[in-house]
């Protein structure tokens, strides 16, 4: 017959060394597993799941760093296989919000058992704003400057506007937008190029395909000169008369060029009157003429009429 009694009293003797033997072993067991567990790192998009008519206000980091400890086999799980989110679907309101992030596993991640997964940073503060949109001009933005002598008459950005989309507070913020850089150094004719538009901010967005056609048009820089106090003479007299002029002397304001104007001096230019019709003395009032070995553009001649006084050659 089986003493009962005896086996329970060896089970108890000495049962403070068993347990603390039991406890030791388990600890051993769990730290032998422990010890066979692999650690692996990697970074994966953070996903924001908002409701409603909300989007970031403020810029959240892109990725986020996933830890990974198991067995061997975490090394079969891809980066695809983890997702971490940070759901914000529970506001509806614009405001500042702290949130866990929270992992979900797929694929080869889904299917092993021995698996610990931590995130860093475990949860995030968030502003979340209302999502408005507007229209704003687009501007170029140039570098360099056109070949000496030439300017730009004007340009032509097509489309001129374009519409942004955004949290509000930033879409308020902006009042335009630019182009990428636009060369013009030493260009001296007309020319067009399609460039980027350079958004403000990543939160931002710019609804159509982010670009625009440039259209210059450029010519050659005009400049205003004058010549002063030039000679004037009386053309086309009869041969039997003379002719006193009032002023002798005259100027002209003229444009040209700024290449032709370097070529350009007063003894090219010629001022007279025309005297050919008149045969007989007096007093006249001509106008007064010019005449260029350059061809250039009279703005103004000072005066416009001369007096001119006919008398007949006196008799030597």
């Amino acid at each position: 017959m089986v003493d009962y009694k005896k086996i329970i009293l060896r089970l108890i003797k000495n049962w403070p060394a068993k347990v603390l033997s039991i406890v030791a072993a388990i600890f051993l067991f769990a730290f032998h597993r422990m010890s066979d567990l692999e650690d692996r790192f990697f970074t994966v998009p953070l996903h924001l799941d908002i409701a409603g008519n909300l989007l970031p206000g403020t810029v959240y980091p892109q990725n986020v760093r996933v830890s990974l400890r198991g067995t061997n086999a975490i090394y079969n799980i891809s980066e695809t296989d983890i997702e971490a989110h940070l759901d914000l679907t529970r506001y509806t309101e614009p405001g500042i919000y702290k949130t866990q992030i929270h992992i979900q596993r797929k694929g080869s991640a889904a299917e092993i058992e021995i698996l610990e997964i931590t995130v860093e940073p475990a949860e995030l503060t968030v502003e979340l704003d209302t999502r408005i949109s507007k229209t704003v001009p687009i501007l170029p933005d140039f570098h360099g400057y056109l070949e000496q002598g030439f300017e730009m008459v004007s340009f032509i950005l097509e489309p001129a506007y374009v519409v942004i989309e955004g949290p509000e507070k930033l879409v308020l913020s902006v009042s335009e937008i630019q182009t990428e850089s636009i060369d013009i150094q030493d260009r001296n004719t007309d020319f067009s190029v399609n460039v980027s538009l350079l958004n403000p901010n990543q939160l931002v967005r710019i609804r159509g395909d982010n670009g625009a056609e440039f259209i210059c048009k450029i010519k050659e820089l005009i400049i205003i000169n004058s010549f002063d106090n030039l000679p004037v003479n009386a053309m086309g007299l009869d041969s039997t008369l003379d002719a006193i002029l009032e002023p002798p002397r005259a100027s002209i304001r003229f444009n040209a060029v700024q290449s032709m104007l370097e070529e350009i001096n007063a003894g090219m230019v010629s001022l007279y009157v025309d005297c050919s019709g008149i045969s007989e003395s007096g007093f006249y009032e001509l106008s007064l003429l010019v005449e260029t070995a350059k061809e250039i553009n009279i703005d103004k001649r000072e005066p416009e009429i001369i007096r001119v006084e006919i008398r007949q050659k006196t008799a030597q």
